[in-house]
């Protein structure tokens, strides 16, 4: 017994000092490894075979490091910390206009003028094709390339030389740019029995005050209750959630909690002003991409119980970023707290584990989930995202609607010239809700497709191929080899049956890519709104006034 506890505390003795050194060993480690890092690039520099370039070679071993972190840590080098600045603030200075590689011309094209900004302004329309921009020419460059040219100082004018494919002509016109505002609301407008609609599309500097904007205009004309769209939203400031959520629910109320490893980072967001509107029955719809500061909106709206949560779960981003200046016109975007909102859960749904210098991630299992009570005594549940109080899943596109609509390497770009030639033949169409397209444009369009030689990759052939290996593997293949042969005879995709089959829904696309060519995104927008499940969810419980209450009943 003696013998065993002396070899404790001799074990303990030992143990004792290591732990009480740990922050002198960290801090000798970090040295320790600068050191290395500082002394295997100077020998790189000076013996490697090619000249090193330090500033691609630097940050690639920049990158490195933090790929072992989570993927919200990011470093912005000198010439990229401009998108940093316009990730914050939705600012930039440019002509405003989405810009797309087109796969068949090998050219760089305009998809989409803003309305109202230097591009539409100056006469520049869909399909248009970039060919210089003053006197660089651009035929032979990616989107990154012409994107930096067509931004610049606001103020700044250039000659700007575009081919219409439509009539074949080359056009040539002076742009002048200015600080160009990315729109934070997709549309809002009356939708029928008194409901307002809002759609926010980012949270973005200032976009609590137009958002305040839309809401009392909307309730000007007639509003008794909301639905606030947030699908898609991927979020931004955390502050601007804040005051978004402060126009339905009272002054003082803490919102969002943010607590880091550095004590000085840790603070409480509160409600800072009177509401607008404390008892207007809301809706707020949210999907997978609905994230960070989206989710602090809904879930608070949620947890105050203020709203109902339709549509399904959302992504589950429940860390904070903070930018810091570096040296050099650098900058660093790093987590440093989880944020917590009213009814103290966290929702971060991804577990970033470090083992070592290793990083890997998992996803929080929600047998390991907590429950929480909202202020009614509602049961909500954390690390997971927000779950809607209301699941209600969107309509899937059909595949052959993804490949007719894809802007990368698989593009056939059968859709978007189908677009560009229609627009050229028709000066006007009719208003987003009346506008549709006829029987004969369905056809032309079909006859386009199939006469394009356009083809596809279904999954079910896919899988029909995992199949068939997995059969000759396991020795059933020959034995089964006719019933293969007529499945597969079934599989073989008719590119016009297709088409027929899933003729509403590539409609439907087809209208709304044409009407953002005359009444931008808000036209597209609106339009789209009218074969919309979870809107159509949403306003019928906000018509039903008690299954509303019960909902939110603990």
């Amino acid at each position: 017994m003696m013998k065993h506890l002396i070899s404790f505390v001799l074990m303990l003795a030992v143990l004792l000092p290591a732990v009480a050194q740990t922050p002198d060993n960290h801090n000798f480690e970090v040295g320790k490894n600068l050191d290395i890092f500082n002394a295997l690039y100077k020998n790189l520099d000076l013996l490697y075979v090619d000249t090193l370039d330090p500033g691609a070679t630097i940050a690639a071993g920049i990158k490195g490091m933090l790929r072992s972190l989570d993927p919200y840590t990011e470093y912005y080098a000198e010439g990229d910390t401009k998108n940093l600045k316009m990730m914050l603030t939705g600012k930039y200075a440019g002509v405003g206009a989405l810009i797309r590689y087109h796969q068949r011309l090998k050219r760089v094209v305009i998809d989409e003028p803003y309305a109202g900004m230097p591009a539409a302004e100056a006469g520049v329309r869909k399909g248009d094709i970039i060919l210089s921009i003053d006197d660089s020419v651009m035929t032979d460059k990616d989107v990154s390339y012409v994107s930096n040219h067509l931004r610049g100082d606001a103020g700044t004018s250039f000659m700007l030389k575009v081919k219409r494919p439509s009539t074949g002509k080359t056009l040539k016109m002076k742009v002048t740019r200015r600080n160009i505002k990315l729109p934070v609301m997709n549309y809002y407008g009356m939708r029928a029995g008194g409901i307002g609609y809002i759609s926010l599309s980012s949270f973005t500097e200032d976009c609590s005050k137009e958002m305040k904007r839309a809401f009392i205009e909307l309730r000007k004309q007639g509003a008794t209750k909301l639905v606030l769209d947030l699908r898609g939203n991927g979020g931004g400031s955390e502050s601007e959630a804040v005051d978004i959520v402060n126009m339905w629910v009272p002054q003082g109320v803490t919102i969002v909690e943010n607590r880091g490893k550095v004590p000085q980072g840790n603070r409480e967001y509160r409600t800072r002003m009177e509401p607008i509107d404390t008892v207007m029955p809301m809706v707020v719809l949210v999907n997978g991409e609905t994230a960070s500061a989206s989710e602090i909106t809904a879930g608070s709206l949620q947890d105050l119980d203020r709203a109902i949560i339709i549509g399904t779960r959302t992504y589950g981003k429940g860390l904070v970023q903070v930018p810091l200046d570096l040296p050099y016109n650098t900058n660093l975007k790093v987590t440093t707290s989880k944020y917590y909102i009213p009814s103290g859960r966290c929702i971060q749904a991804i577990n970033y584990k470090h083992n070592g210098q290793q990083g890997y991630k998992e996803r929080i299992p929600d047998s390991l989930t907590h429950v929480f009570r909202t202020l009614h005594g509602r049961e909500v549940r954390d690390g997971g995202g927000i779950t809607p109080d209301l699941e209600v899943k969107a309509d899937t596109l059909p595949n052959i609607a993804y490949y007719l609509s894809a802007t990368g390497a698989d593009s056939t770009e059968v859709l978007f010239d189908y677009v560009v030639d229609y627009i050229h033949r028709h000066e006007t169409v009719a208003p987003p809700t009346e506008f549709r397209l006829s029987d004969a444009d369905w056809q032309e369009f079909k006859e386009r497709v199939v006469k394009g030689g356009f083809s596809y990759d279904p999954v079910s052939r896919k899988q029909f191929d995992e199949l068939v290996k997995t059969a000759k593997f396991e020795g059933y293949y020959d034995d089964a080899r006719e019933a293969f042969d007529a499945l597969e005879a079934r599989l073989k995709h008719d590119v016009a049956s297709d088409l027929e089959k899933h003729r509403e829904v590539l409609t439907h696309i087809l209208e709304q890519d044409i009407l953002s060519a005359y009444y931008y995104q808000s036209g597209s927008f609106q339009h789209a709104l009218q074969y919309d499940r979870q809107l159509e969810e949403a306003e019928r419980l906000l018509n039903d006034e008690a299954r509303y209450r019960q909902l939110l009943e603990p």
